[in-house]
């Protein structure tokens, strides 16, 4: 609680954010419908910090809209501020002054934000507004910060398969009675990475079953004319729009995913592929980031699927490890590190994003596609962000900064707390190993052998240098070059420093030709 006046009781007014959709938000846990105004507010500052993609925030304005009816008619007066009303002040500090003005209302009550920007602005309400302020902790994750900074404290390392073992045991998921993990090991990530034609469909690609799709009500309708009048300019397809907006709908999402594809889900999670989007992935990362799924009633759902027999263990291990493990631990990165954490660029980088990023005109197919697919739904799954834009990015020596906004602004489930730990840290590395224990840099071999990208793009992935050869082959060994004494005391990249050290002089200086000439004629 920070600032001076009334006590507990008096009426508040409950502050819900766009990614806290909720019932059991820390800021509706002792709500009063009888004295009490909840306010939720569309504001163009929150639109406007990065260039959201158009489909990203007209989800999040639809699922709020929703939201907001869902708690009138619970008898919960909500004061629900439209982007378009005349009144609006353009940002959430502008709307709490103008309830206190118009409401009669004695103090605020809050949830934690998700970003740093916001944090530093909630905390200066207090003295802006002259009434008391209550930020309360985000208690919707299933780590809360002080367990996080009590076991990262005094450890040389903060590796997450360390941090998911002990969440394994503090919530029990996939543990047996004996207190062991299920199968007798903690992870089954070898055997997650199978290519996709090793599928048996249609002509050896994947023809996996797609997720439901959800066709905009009148409430979404009028969100959907609302971001095509005032964002239409944005990287990124509006239409067709048909994400879920209410937790029941995401719940289906979740039920449908669990039913049809959580079975294959971990055989083929790395498995890339132009013929399919979602391929066996859930698509529910948005719904837990906004609040309409419980994460752990996620993890519970897939537990009672490999207890029930109809998905293996490596698979359903592999899930509840990105909502367990991953999810949870970028979150306590981003908050144990703080502001000055995005700040640190291990390599120097500092090339602009091309510009290709915004339009996916590129002649590489993996990136045309990853970035044409994240323009039509604001989406890619992880190896897409990780292993073909982050990875392109890292190589190319793009500056951190700009690859950060940008995946920030395109990807429905993005906010900052878990985007930049695993962009800045995982993908460019530009942590120097806070998160990750090698640099995720790979050659065109790697993409060919997870995806069937390679079989129909104007590059050639045998080749190294040389006309027609795949960027990302002399990319690859020239970022290695270029960073050599910065990479060499790292054990997990003895091996291809190995084979650098082999290579002739006239092989270094090819890939040193063909590399140059290639980022200088990026755009």
């Amino acid at each position: 609680m920070t600032g001076g006046g009334p006590d507990a009781q008096a009426p508040a007014l409950r502050l819900v954010l766009g990614d806290q959709l909720s019932r059991s938000v820390a800021a509706l846990r002792d709500l009063d419908p009888a004295r009490d105004v909840v306010l939720m507010a569309e504001v163009q500052a929150e639109a406007d910090y990065v260039p959201h993609h158009p489909k990203k925030i007209a989800f999040l304005f639809s699922a709020m809209r929703h939201f907001a009816a869902e708690l009138a008619e619970e008898g919960v007066r909500v004061r629900y501020v439209h982007l378009d009303d005349p009144g609006n002040r353009g940002d959430l500090g502008g709307e709490v002054a103008r309830a206190f003005a118009e409401e009669d209302v004695a103090r605020l009550v809050c949830t934690a934000c998700g970003e740093h920007r916001l944090d530093a602005e909630m905390r200066g309400w207090a003295s802006r507004l002259n009434r008391p302020v209550e930020i309360r902790e985000d208690d919707r994750f299933l780590c809360s910060l002080a367990w996080f900074f009590e076991w990262a404290d005094g450890r040389k390392m903060l590796r997450m398969e360390h941090f998911y073992r002990e969440m394994r045991r503090a919530t029990g998921l996939l543990m047996t009675a004996d207190g062991q993990p299920e199968g007798g090991q903690w992870n089954f990530d070898h055997d997650n990475r199978k290519p996709p034609d090793a599928n048996t469909g249609e002509g050896g690609l994947f023809r996996p079953p797609q997720p439901p799709r959800f066709a905009p009500d009148e409430t979404t309708q009028a969100v959907l004319a609302l971001v095509e009048a005032r964002f239409s300019d944005r990287f990124g397809d509006l239409l067709p729009f048909d994400y879920a907006v209410t937790r029941a709908d995401a719940e289906a999402a979740l039920d449908a995913f669990i039913a049809d594809r959580l079975a294959l889900f971990g055989d083929y999670q790395d498995a890339m592929t132009p013929n399919e989007d979602h391929l066996y992935h859930s698509v529910v990362s948005l719904y837990l980031n906004a609040g309409l799924l419980d994460p752990m009633g996620v993890c519970r759902a897939a537990e009672r699927a490999y207890h029930e027999g109809r998905a293996p263990l490596n698979a359903v291990e592999g899930f509840i490890r990105q909502i367990l493990g991953w999810r949870e631990y970028v979150r306590g990165i981003y908050w144990l590190k703080g502001p000055e954490y995005g700040e640190s660029n291990f390599f120097g980088a500092t090339r602009d994003l091309p510009w290709f990023y915004w339009t996916g005109d590129t002649e590489m197919a993996c990136l045309a596609h990853a970035i044409d697919e994240t323009k039509r739904l604001a989406y890619a799954h992880h190896i897409q962000r990780l292993m073909l834009t982050g990875t392109f990015a890292l190589l190319a020596g793009i500056a951190p900064k700009q690859v950060c906004e940008w995946y920030l602004a395109v990807y429905a489930d993005a906010y900052e707390w878990v985007e930049l730990p695993n962009t800045h840290g995982m993908a460019l590395y530009a942590d120097g190993g806070v998160m990750a224990s090698k640099p995720y840099a790979a050659s065109g071999k790697y993409i060919d052998r997870m995806s069937t990208y390679c079989k129909g793009c104007a590059y050639d992935v045998k080749k190294r240098t040389g006309p027609g050869a795949c960027p990302f082959n002399y990319l690859y060994w020239d970022f290695l070059m270029r960073n050599e004494d910065k990479l060499k005391g790292n054990p997990r990249m003895g091996m291809p420093l190995r084979t650098l050290a082999k290579m002739s002089a006239e092989s270094r200086a090819d890939i040193r030709r063909d590399a140059a000439a290639f980022l200088e004629n990026l755009d």
